[in-house]
């Protein structure tokens, strides 16, 4: 279940990413030069922030045993899609959206941490 979660979250990651304008401007207001935000952005970004947060929380559950590996996709693929930007048309690189990218993955690394301490250490979260 949740390695198709992650699965499908990293098929829309990319999608959202690569097309040419905001997906989500064009369903909800029509304008596809329209990038709507969950809150305002402070020295980030809080829509990258967002969904790289829980895309790293669903990636490190999703593959305890190549946790490794994972953190090292989560972090190059969430570089390599910010880069993207300065290639594809109607899309523009960010320095605030690659570090929402960048402090989502490593702030759902530190709550995976916390986790394991406290499942390893007191018994908690246990499933």
């Amino acid at each position: 279940m949740l390695k198709t979660s992650f699965q499908i979250i990293n098929l829309l990651l990319i999608i959202f990413y690569l097309y040419p304008g905001s997906i989500l401007g064009c369903l909800f207001y029509d304008n596809c030069n329209f990038q709507p935000s969950l809150t305002r952005d402070f020295v980030i970004s809080s829509n990258h922030f967002f969904a790289f947060f829980i895309f790293g929380l669903i990636a490190l559950n999703a593959f305890l045993k190549e946790k490794k590996i994972i953190i090292i996709y989560i972090f190059i693929i969430s570089i390599f899609l910010e880069v993207m930007h300065i290639i594809i048309p109607n899309r523009s690189f960010e320095i605030k959206d690659l570090f929402g990218n960048l402090i989502g993955i490593i702030i759902s690394l530190i709550i995976f941490k916390l986790f394991k301490f406290g499942r390893n250490k007191y018994g908690l979260f246990r499933r």
